[in-house]
């Protein structure tokens, strides 16, 4: 994984075509100079004993794919990061999660929201999974941290980022859960967040959006939900606020609605615990109460480009390693259409979409890949570059 251009759908491939880590390590040389790479190395020894080193300063623990401690709902992801990092309390990875998400730049009825729901979800018995960003997640992580909560960051698990949750990071760190899939000492930079998003919507069976504009991280999150076949839900916001416009998107498009914790335990029945949540808990959504809740319904794909967002039915998503069974033909084939597309200048991904003329979901799941191997880049809008 830390060798180049290995991404966790290349690490899944290269595996069952060659046995075992040892045949894939020895083919990727020549697998590279195919490609037309030169001088193409696979990560030093060394490299990988610095990194392990590093993680035992810090007692974080390396738990890979397959073994009793990964997640089983993560690893049922296409693209599920072949090993992650855990620093904290590892039993919370066996109890039932959810994962909240939300603007940085929240409204105080936002951040009040995000801070009221992860609180009461927390006394039901629910982990908070959350990005440990400004805004939202930081509410969601603090209100959380008595009843269990679990940070998905984009750098190392030993990072502190932003700098101003360096208290919350530590107190996480101590009774709660950081994970990633990121080296030791790597700093976030914006191509990690997208990758990041996809583990905090597979660690759960739904992703709560408390407040989001329409062009946002939380709607990327979103949008791995519905792609993984996991329920989305959404906060209502006022449709004058600009940083809720993504939230109400959402809902039109098929989110199940989202007025307080028992609104989302309704939803998950499998999961309530409905007994813990107080009586008299209120609503805090900006929206007036709505005379009928609707039903929840089958999450659909959602993304934050609209174009797309009614493409595919979560019928295509049903089966988890539908992509896997593509040919290593077909996958390299589809790469290079994505990298003849694409330029310095940003595309928008639904026109990307069109212009392929693929199964939407095998291009968005070669689009995570190549976000991941540093072949291309996700700008803050959503659009779409090639990276040199």
């Amino acid at each position: 994984m830390r060798s180049g251009r290995v991404g966790p759908r290349n690490f899944r491939k290269l595996i069952a075509k060659h046995g075992g880590a040892a045949g894939a390590l020895a083919a990727l040389p020549a697998l590279a100079s195919a490609k037309g790479l030169r001088s193409y190395k696979i990560c030093p020894r060394e490299v990988a004993a610095a990194e392990l080193a590093a993680a035992r300063r810090i007692s974080a623990r390396f738990v890979p794919l397959g073994s009793r401690l990964y997640p089983p709902a993560l690893a049922q992801i296409p693209d599920a990061p072949p090993f992650l990092w855990a620093r904290g309390n590892l039993a919370l990875l066996a109890r039932p999660k959810l994962a909240m998400v939300g603007s940085r730049n929240a409204s105080s009825l936002g951040l009040r929201m995000a801070r009221k729901l992860a609180a009461d979800l927390a006394k039901a018995g629910q982990v908070v999974v959350s990005g440990l960003a400004r805004g939202v997640d930081t509410q969601a992580h603090e209100a959380a941290l008595e009843g269990g909560t679990i940070a998905v960051v984009a750098g190392g698990v030993d990072v502190v980022y932003p700098a101003e949750n360096a208290r919350l990071t530590a107190e996480i760190a101590e009774r709660g859960l950081i994970l990633s899939e990121a080296p030791m000492g790597c700093r976030p930079q914006a191509r990690h967040f997208p990758a990041r998003n996809r583990i905090i919507s597979g660690l759960c069976p739904a992703t709560i959006v408390v407040e989001a504009a329409a062009r946002s991280g939380s709607l990327i999150t979103a949008r791995n939900a519905g792609e993984q076949g996991r329920e989305v839900m959404a906060v209502p916001g006022h449709p004058f606020d600009s940083r809720a416009s993504g939230c109400n998107l959402l809902l039109r498009d098929g989110a199940t609605l989202i007025r307080n914790a028992r609104d989302v335990l309704d939803a998950l029945p499998d999961h309530a615990n409905i007994a813990e949540i107080p009586a008299e808990t209120a609503d805090v959504t900006p929206a007036a109460r709505p005379a009928a809740q609707p039903t929840a319904r089958p999450a659909t794909q959602l993304t934050a480009q609209p174009a797309a967002d009614r493409i595919i039915e979560r019928a295509q998503t049903t089966d988890p390693y539908r992509q896997d069974r593509r040919s290593l033909a077909e996958t390299a084939s589809l790469h290079s259409q994505i990298l003849a597309s694409l330029t310095s200048a940003p595309m928008p991904e639904d026109a990307l979409l069109r212009d392929l003329g693929q199964p939407v979901q095998d291009v968005l799941a070669e689009l995570t890949n190549m976000e991941l191997e540093g072949r291309i880049e996700r700008q803050e809008d959503g659009r779409l570059i090639k990276l040199p």
